[in-house]
């Protein structure tokens, strides 16, 4: 059964890297990636939820994720990058540790802690920030280009601000209860001042939030590396491999007690496995893929889609309850969301429309698509 399941992944991964680039699923490739990727994060929220909540230390599960996550990705790169792989430089081994730091550490360190105070539905709610961070840090560092006189740059400051709204909306407003064929019946109506009823709550915000900025930062330096490391499989193992370490040395530090690192036939193994390679090792190399293409604000603009799919699944799964808030603002977001995609994409369409002449011998995606973008405004600046 391993060997079946590793050699379907073997096969995916093989098509991944097959696909023409001229055909009509190459353009379409970016957006079941990232749609992929936030069904699949969806589930980490579930699945962390109920581990955590069973007294699983949130400290051995970011090790064992990682290792996971590591051995997993490892084989692949190994096979798939064995020549292509470019030589390691200092530099970029040291960006290699401070993302194993950024994500692995601190935003899986406060997102479980956060998580633990208020709810999966919630911390992923809140986690909707990160395409506004994400925005914000990257124009700031000239890793997103922004021009406000231009409609697209417009509708990527508006959408940006609509679906952090829209998050806020289901963060302060409740409503009341919906109820579903899959929920239990209820008349209980919950306001906004519901969610102050745990003590926990507000630090359970702050710690999400810092753990939201530690995830933009994560995508912004993941984007700069996969340009001068551009092997996403060996990349994602490494970082997963830095995490791994990091986290094991604070691991060992806090959880002295040998049963704090005991795993089971349950919860306990399935956290860590799914977690790993998907969460960490599938989520990182489809990141990888998406990013050194379409650049990281493209990435973060999907996630809203995760905040809906948790929704729905902890509410069957774990029963936590729907409310009128959660389902108005899931449709704010909808809108800031195709407002964004739809700047990114003319981004993406005047820069392949510039570069066609000189790409037109070549059948691979602009070259401009790969640069940063500082070397793209250089390169669209007319000639003096």
């Amino acid at each position: 059964m391993k060997f079946l399941i590793f050699s379907l992944l073997l096969s995916l991964l093989t098509k991944l890297k097959m696909v023409g680039e001229n055909s009509i699923v190459s353009k379409l490739k970016p957006y079941i990636l990232v749609v992929s990727l936030q069904f699949g994060i969806a589930g980490i929220y579930v699945i962390c939820m109920a581990t955590l909540t069973k007294g699983m230390s949130r400290y051995v599960l970011i090790v064992y994720r990682n290792t996971v996550a590591a051995l997993f990705l490892a084989p692949f790169a190994l096979i798939f990058e064995r020549k292509t792989r470019p030589k390691m430089t200092l530099p970029v081994a040291l960006q290699i540790m401070v993302l194993g730091f950024l994500e692995p550490v601190v935003d899986q360190g406060f997102g479980y802690l956060g998580m633990t105070y208020t709810s999966a539905s919630f911390t992923s709610a809140i986690m909707n920030a990160v395409p506004s961070v994400t925005f914000i840090i990257a124009v700031i560092f000239r890793v997103e280009r922004l021009n406000i006189k231009q409609v697209r740059g417009v509708a990527k400051v508006i959408g940006t601000l609509v679906t952090f709204a829209g998050a806020l909306v289901m963060t302060l407003y409740k409503g009341p209860i919906l109820d579903f064929f899959w929920t239990h019946k209820t008349n209980n109506h919950v306001n906004s001042s519901g969610a102050a009823g745990n003590q926990h709550w507000v630090a359970g915000t702050l710690f999400i939030l810092l753990g939201c900025v530690s995830w933009s930062c994560f995508y912004i330096l993941q984007s700069i590396t996969v340009k001068r490391y551009p092997a996403e499989l060996s990349l994602s193992a490494l970082i997963c491999l830095a995490g791994a370490l990091q986290s094991t040395v604070i691991a060992v530090a806090i959880e002295h007690h040998a049963s704090a690192w005991a795993v089971g036939w349950d919860s306990r193994l399935l956290a860590p496995l799914y977690t790993g390679i998907v969460g960490s090792g599938i989520a990182y190399y489809f990141q990888a893929l998406v990013m050194k293409t379409r650049g990281p604000v493209f990435v973060t603009a999907f996630n809203p889609l995760c905040m809906i799919v948790v929704t729905i699944i902890s509410s069957i799964v774990l029963a936590e309850k729907i409310h009128l808030g959660s389902v108005i603002g899931a449709i704010i977001i909808a809108i800031g969301l195709y407002s964004v995609v739809w700047g990114k994409n003319k981004d993406y369409s005047t820069a392949a429309h510039l570069h066609k002449p000189n790409d037109a011998a070549v059948p691979e995606l602009p070259i401009t698509a790969s640069k940063l973008p500082a070397e793209q405004d250089a390169h669209l600046q007319p000639p003096k």
